[in-house]
């Protein structure tokens, strides 16, 4: 064995006889090289990889060979964006008879809605008067606007005269109020849907003359995918209360199904003239639009079998009176008609207080402090969540000209009311 530990027998370099290091017959600039030169700094050897990198550097002079460039991938052409496509198809409509297909996202939208979506340059009026003309057709079949569409059906649509809409820059400041608008009269929200407490006076959708509506303020929360939240129903312009919104296309045709099923419940608030002599009953009649004379619409309870004639059905509960001169009511629409809680409530001999449709009772003077508006109160709605996540179940407040009445009749808003044990169909 040998003695010395780590000696000339090692595997590492010691510090015994012959061991290279920084001991005798070692130079100072490392392995078998020479002295540096006077003023030279001195340094750690370079690595093997340092001197093949510097040995692969061009002198100096010398041309650097340039390195192969590589091949540009070409790029896919942008997909168009859903306002070109709009604007497009306008230009191409406004040349003459056009068939459009329904697709996919467009099964069982409605008519109006498809054409809404379409064209969004369309007024309200405009489509229902080419509807209602047969200038469009489905699959060569007149149709209504609330018909539905099927994926795959053909819709014929006339030549329109499409006004072009200028092409304004959105304001960031305009946006910010009407989302904090919004916001401000939100009841209920998840990833799938809105309820708002609509205020009175404030329309759903636009028509001739109107440009401030929830329709048009919903574009201010459209997002990155160019997706805005979507009514699922309606409420008249002096209607307060509930509205439901989709805030996706899943939850938007979910929800229009549960609509359509009557799957939704719905409670209203009125107040009426007079006391209905039956406490609780059930209103059932057949509705159809009349023109009125000022060129308005307006339901008209009409017979059986005549043209546009819809069943409607309606119950209502007494929840309390005033002298016998004002009742309050709750309401719940088994159907979903236009007007119909309106009309109904006038059928019966109780028109609803300021509803400058439907109240024709001569010779009436509004009581002190009641406000000459409507007394409708879309107050609460219930319906199953879109994606299975249990029941949405929201109640709105009493808009301020309702709260007012309520507290100059004594009416206390948080008693029971009776109307929820009515049917549902």
């Amino acid at each position: 064995m040998r003695a010395g530990g780590k000696g000339t027998g090692g595997k590492g370099p010691g510090k015994g006889v012959g061991a290279r290091g920084k001991g005798a017959g070692a130079s100072a600039s490392g392995r078998g090289g020479r002295p540096p030169a006077a003023g030279a700094p001195r340094g750690k050897r370079p690595s093997h990889d340092e001197r093949r990198r510097a040995a692969a550097r061009p002198a100096e002079g010398e041309a650097r060979t340039p390195r192969p460039a590589r091949p540009i991938q070409p790029k896919e052409a942008p997909k168009p964006t859903r306002a070109e496509v709009k604007a497009e198809t306008a230009e191409v409509l406004s040349t003459g008879v056009q068939q459009l297909v329904v697709t996919p996202d467009e099964n069982e939208m409605r008519i109006d809605r498809f054409l809404e979506a379409r064209f969004p340059q369309l007024s309200f009026s405009h489509i229902q008067r080419i509807v209602r003309k047969g200038e469009l057709r489905v699959d060569g079949k007149r149709a209504d606007s609330k018909d539905r569409l099927a994926t795959g059906q053909t819709v014929r649509i006339p030549p329109l005269k499409l006004e072009k809409q200028a092409e304004r820059p959105r304001s960031a400041k305009a946006d910010a109020d009407t989302i904090g608008f919004l916001r401000s009269i939100t009841l209920y929200e998840d990833d799938d849907v809105m309820v708002l407490n609509k205020p009175a006076g404030l329309a759903v959708q636009g028509g001739s003359g109107t440009t401030r509506h929830v329709d048009k303020m919903l574009e201010a929360l459209t997002g990155k995918d160019g997706q805005k939240p979507r009514l699922v129903h309606r409420l008249d312009k002096d209607t307060a209360g509930c509205l439901v919104i989709a805030k996706s296309r899943f939850a938007a045709a979910t929800l229009a199904k549960t609509f359509r099923s009557r799957s939704a419940r719905k409670v209203y608030w009125a107040l009426v003239y007079h006391v209905p002599r039956v406490k609780q009953g059930r209103i059932s009649t057949y509705l159809a639009r009349e023109e009125a004379y000022d060129g308005d619409q307006r339901m008209a309870v009409a017979q059986h079998g005549e043209e546009g004639a819809m069943h409607a059905v309606t119950y209502y509960a007494v929840v309390e009176t005033a002298a016998q001169k004002l009742a309050w009511l709750s309401l719940k629409p088994v159907t979903g008609r236009t007007h119909q809680l309106r009309a109904h409530a006038a059928h019966i001999g109780h028109p609803i207080i300021g509803d400058p449709k439907y109240f024709d009772i001569e010779n009436w003077e509004l009581p002190g402090g009641i406000q000459n508006k409507l007394h409708l109160l879309a107050r609460r709605i219930v319906i199953p969540h879109p994606r299975g996540k249990g029941t949405i179940d929201v109640s709105a407040p009493l808009p301020p000209h309702m709260r007012q009445s309520w507290n100059l009749l004594g009416f206390e808003d948080e008693r029971y009311d009776p109307i929820v044990d009515a049917p549902d169909e």
